[in-house]
């Protein structure tokens, strides 16, 4: 070992030295603190890191280290020494900044963006990814694009996602219809003022259609076991299928209020906050004749539900409706005078002034009467640049593509 030229063998034992480093620096100092790496602390590191990179290839030609570090040797054991720590993460569950993990929370592997060994074999792969790439820059050649397209745009991408993580913001606000709100907490509840506010003017729930089920009357549970049937209502009478038993649905009332009488419960139209649907039913069981009839609710945070009981076994419920869509339509107001108008919703954030704004929940206890909205705001100034990189690796393999239909072509 350690004869030249240098091999997997020389490789694997530096990915071994660095994983052993990284352990013992866990061990002594402690995780990774993305926060010192804030800017302006990331941006200077990345200057003077392109420098020593820019250093160690020019050389290259005089220190074998330097040399080997740009082969294929090196790339190769540098990926699957990361390949290997990723599969690892992804084996080992991942925990917060605020919680301890039981398995072995000293090497890092339950923190492991912030764990050291992975800081230095991806350090290492990046180098090798640099090096790599500024090798084959001098001397330019034409032929050497697609190339360097690929190495740089991932090198570009992967090291504008690391060091922006210390830059990124992702923080929750809650807001009250009727109400501008500029305060919003990240994951350990520290409070920030933003630059922007959002006033929550009304939030939407579009529903999907109620249904009805059998449950068994002894364990809660939903029939049958294993494979749940259910009766989707649509407009009108309607008539269906649920084990034994044949549902006729008489009668709907898509908002109603429950109201007490002295021997039964009744629904009656209520067209305001907390209405609930409703929907009479007969229910006849087609082996023993058993006819039963009455209404049959899903609730709300002002009614509670009802059921319809069919027999000792089982009995007729209407489950929670499931959102299917749900949306706040928000006034925002910038620290620099703007003032905008939008609907936020799931899947469609709102882009404003550097930051994405994303919906997330309610008061999920009112269900679509809710006065409550939750927002993620996400800030990422180093975004544009992950995507540069990216947009170069499109473009190498677009033009490696080219270039290749043309050979083939001049071959033929």
């Amino acid at each position: 070992m350690w004869k030249k030229p240098w091999g997997y063998r020389e490789g694997a034992t530096i990915a071994a030295g660095l994983l052993l480093t990284g352990i013992l620096l866990q061990g002594s100092v402690g995780k990774i603190d993305w926060e010192l790496l804030s800017w302006p602390v990331n941006i200077i590191l990345l200057l003077v890191y392109i420098i020593v990179l820019v250093m160690v290839s020019g050389l290259s030609g005089r220190i074998y280290l330097f040399r080997w570090l740009g082969s294929y040797a090196a790339a190769v054991t540098s990926l699957a020494a990361v390949v290997v720590m990723t599969v690892i993460m992804g084996l080992i569950r991942q925990t917060g900044p605020q919680t301890v993990s039981g398995v072995a929370p000293w090497l890092g592997f339950s923190q492991m963006l912030s764990a050291w060994p992975f800081a230095l074999l991806f350090t290492w792969l990046i180098t090798v990814l640099g090096l790599t790439a500024f090798r084959h820059l001098y001397p330019f050649r034409w032929r050497n694009i697609p190339f360097l397209l690929n190495h740089l745009g991932l090198f570009v991408a992967v090291v504008a996602a690391v060091l922006g993580n210390a830059d990124l913001q992702r923080l929750k606000m809650t807001t009250v219809v009727g109400k501008a709100e500029w305060r919003a907490y990240d994951e350990a509840g520290q409070q920030s003022e933003l630059p922007l506010a959002i006033e929550l003017q009304h939030f939407t729930i579009d529903e999907y259609p109620p249904k009805l089920m059998l449950i068994d009357n002894g364990t809660g549970k939903v029939l049958p076991e294993g494979k749940p049937e259910h009766l989707l209502l649509g407009a009108g009478e309607q008539e269906g299928q649920l084990a034994d038993w044949r549902i006729r649905v008489v009668r709907q009332m898509a908002e109603s209020a429950r109201v007490a009488t002295e021997d039964t419960v009744k629904f009656v139209a209520f067209h305001s906050i907390g209405a609930t649907y409703a929907v009479y039913i007969e229910a006849d069981n087609r082996l023993t004749g058993v006819r039963r009839e009455g209404w049959v609710s899903c609730g709300s945070f002002l009614f509670p539900y009802k059921a319809l009981r069919l027999d000792e076994q089982v009995s007729l419920v209407m489950p929670e409706r499931e959102p299917q869509r749900f949306a706040s339509d928000v006034k925002l107001y910038t620290q620099s005078g703007r003032k905008l108008e939008a609907v936020i919703e799931v899947n469609r954030p709102l882009t404003v002034e550097g930051w994405k704004v994303y919906q997330l929940s309610y008061d999920e206890s009112k269900g679509k009467w809710s006065d409550i909205s939750v927002f993620e705001l996400v800030r990422d100034p180093w975004l544009p640049l992950v995507y540069i990189g990216i947009w170069m690796l499109i473009a190498g393999a677009v033009w490696m593509f080219v270039t290749a239909s043309k050979r083939k072509e001049e071959q033929l």
